[in-house]
């Protein structure tokens, strides 16, 4: 569901109408059908829906309707407006998520954005639904991976104020992110054996403990630990210079220390594509990487792009892991 107000029911509708075109395997909403119907009214596109009781019966429905396994909100909100009273219903929709794939009834989720203001309101503890499924998985630091096709990166912290991420780095959390995120790199993607490029924290990784000594204390000590462990890890490497494209040839996935040194790179090569992977649990998730874009809500020109490569990563990754 994501956030009723903001894009996720248009850019999912639009995902079901190109179905073909994109060679979208069967997927479900777990929405309130009053709404979306609605909405599909408000923005004069034909998009059927059936209502659906049990997952399965979404492989019968897809290629005609929309098939949508009903979470009923509150008030149906106007477009770009949250209403406060439907983030139970938001929540509700990711715990029966959880629960389908738990009890392999679906092969994976895949989540619209949520306003996490108007959740905090109602009462919900966590940053991110990151942090919310690693909750109701029972895994207490899942890792966040951004994924496309010329770039995988993993921050090693993510929601923090940058001298908040300096402080909170330490060289078990760096070896914990990037052997997860190995382990799921084989496991979930395929890759025998994956390649991990480690960036520095300081520029030029500290040069040598001239820009800061953290690159010594902390990241190498990780990357030796990784290496010890027969995981194909290198660094820490400067950030300035792990980017481009002969660069990105030599690696599966950059392991960044903090949010932007992730986020800016892949957003700046990939922006409509890029998906939001979580990593370390014991069921696939995927996510479109943009928010609730409120000032573009109800207006039909929210591009679907993001949607399509996180439904399309997360049935390969089934795939895989199956």
């Amino acid at each position: 569901m994501g956030e009723p107000a903001g894009i996720g029911g248009e850019i999912a509708m639009q995902a079901w109408l190109r179905r073909q075109k994109d060679g979208l395997q069967p997927f479900f909403m777990l929405d309130d059908t009053g709404r979306l119907k609605s909405l599909a009214e408000q923005l004069g596109w034909d998009v059927p829906m059936q209502a659906i009781a049990e997952p399965d019966e979404a492989f019968i429905a897809f290629d005609d309707a929309l098939p949508v396994l009903p979470v009923p909100v509150e008030k149906i909100p106007l477009p770009g407006q949250p209403e406060p009273a439907n983030a139970s219903a938001v929540m509700r929709a990711i715990e029966i998520a959880v629960e389908l794939c738990q009890s392999d009834r679906a092969a994976a989720i895949v989540t619209n954005p949520i306003h996490k203001a108007a959740l905090y309101a109602a009462g919900f503890k966590y940053p991110g639904q990151t942090e919310f499924l690693g909750a109701l998985c029972g895994q207490p630091l899942p890792v966040m991976m951004l994924a496309s096709d010329r770039l995988r990166v993993v921050p090693v912290t993510i929601h923090m104020s940058l001298r908040q991420s300096i402080e909170t780095l330490t060289t078990e959390l760096i070896f914990e992110t990037a052997r997860t995120t190995a382990m799921d790199l084989r496991d979930k993607f395929g890759i025998a054996q994956p390649r991990l490029a480690i960036a520095g924290l300081n520029p030029h990784a500290g040069e040598s403990g001239s820009m800061g000594t953290e690159d010594i204390d902390i990241v190498a000590p990780a990357v030796a630990r990784l290496q010890a462990e027969g995981i194909a890890a290198v660094g820490p490497l400067p950030p300035d210079t792990m980017f481009h494209e002969a660069a990105r040839a030599e690696y599966d996935a950059a392991i960044c220390m903090y949010h932007d040194q992730a986020l800016i790179p892949i957003k700046t090569l990939d922006f409509d594509s890029g998906v939001n992977v979580t990593l370390g649990l014991p069921i696939i998730r995927t996510s479109p990487d943009h928010g609730t874009a409120f000032d573009i809500a109800g207006k039909g020109i929210a591009r679907p792009d993001s949607l399509i490569a996180a439904l399309k990563l997360a049935a390969r990754m089934a795939r895989y892991r199956r």
